[in-house]
């Protein structure tokens, strides 16, 4: 991993080091529209082939599409560049791109990431333009299926990319939404972590810290979208987040798949939009776990200090308080609170994700009934 302003110049000889000699730009469209892009390119003696067919939350189609450009272009890598969508693309590209069976096959459920053939999965280097997903040090995409309106998660270890340049100079034009939605994904991320009750004190750890740097250095790249120094701390933030919820993730994220799955909202500002909806649901599993945080960044007066510290953020930042400002449906309660239940990220959450517990916070978050949970 290589982080900090400029480190992309070094991107064409670490292809050159995992024997990429092909390599297959997979980026988001609007990323290659702005002049940071170019900083991507010249790296390269020439211009590398680019894909651009992502959606914000990518469907099965944009992967189909991915591939067959990889395998028409005769490419042995995929670079990755771009916002969680993006690397989550490149990384299911250059593992499908080699194998004979449906992606579909290779649902993170048990061990079906065996069905693979790891031989023919073409290596990735993951270029990140957001501060938020933390998908450069993950070894899964989230792709929507759009027969089922399900978010699915593949995995395969071999999707860790190989290398990950995090230059803070390519999130300087991201616009302020992105800054902040990414962004609090990372915060979800660490948060989600530190509260999972399971046993994995390096990744409380990480947790802890991805925290801190989040509440501390967020607000200062909203106010200064120049500030490097605040953006590379963000960077790895989001990274330190990813990594710590190997440990567990929660309600926030067994909600906000759904969500965007069925109303195609962006995942980090879903997350934020719940956060102390879900924090407040979970208080009597984890006032503890969030008093020692609150203690270790710096914020007063305990649970309630810490979700005051949320709210207040978030108001600063412009995070909506309803989801319904993101275009969700209320009446869509039942349907949400039943995929939250066999989401993935359910089964780590401090108190069991029932129906009527997920419906409620969703109903609560739809209505920003806040003071009603304390």
């Amino acid at each position: 991993m290589r982080i900090g302003a400029g480190c992309i110049d070094e991107l064409a000889s670490a292809c050159i080091a995992h024997g990429v000699e092909r390599p297959l730009i997979v980026a988001d469209p609007g990323f290659v529209e702005l002049p940071a892009f170019e900083s991507v390119q010249a790296s390269f003696d020439s211009p590398a082939p680019v894909f651009t067919g992502i959606q914000p939350n990518p469907v099965g189609a944009n992967i189909d599409a991915g591939v067959e450009a990889f395998r028409s272009g005769n490419h042995d890598g995929v670079v990755a560049v771009g916002g969680g969508s993006a690397l989550d693309c490149g990384k299911v590209i250059a593992f499908q791109a080699g194998q004979t069976r449906p992606m579909w096959d290779f649902e993170d459920i048990g061990d079906h990431w065996t069905r693979a053939d790891a031989a023919a999965i073409a290596p990735v280097i993951a270029v990140p333009t957001t501060a938020g997903t933390g998908s450069e040090v993950g070894r899964a995409g989230v792709v929507i299926d759009e027969a089922s309106k399900r978010k699915v998660i593949l995995f395969h270890p071999k999707m860790l990319p190989v290398a990950v340049f995090s230059d803070p100079e390519l999130t300087v034009g991201l616009p302020k939404v992105l800054t902040v939605g990414t962004g609090m994904d990372a915060l979800s991320h660490s948060v989600e972590a530190v509260c999972a009750p399971g046993y994995h004190p390096m990744a409380h750890g990480i947790g802890i810290e991805g925290c801190r740097l989040v509440l501390e250095h967020l607000p200062r790249v909203v106010a200064d979208p120049d500030d490097l120094a605040s953006r590379t701390q963000m960077m790895a933030a989001a990274s330190m987040g990813a990594v710590a919820f190997q440990k567990g993730l929660g309600a926030m994220h067994a909600l906000a798949h759904p969500i965007g799955a069925v109303f195609n909202t962006h995942h980090g500002m879903t997350n934020a939009v719940l956060m102390p909806y879900v924090l407040l649901a979970n208080r009597e599993a984890i006032e503890p776990t969030v008093e020692s945080l609150a203690a270790y960044v710096g914020i007063d007066g305990g649970f309630d200090g810490f979700v005051d510290h949320v709210l207040s953020m978030r108001q600063s930042l412009d995070v909506p308080n309803h989801l319904t400002e993101l275009g969700v449906d209320q009446a869509s309660a039942s349907e949400i609170a039943s995929a939250a239940v066999v989401d993935p990220s359910a089964a780590s959450n401090p108190i069991e994700v029932t129906e009527a517990y997920a419906s409620q916070i969703f109903t609560n978050a739809c209505t920003g009934n806040l003071e009603g949970l304390r």
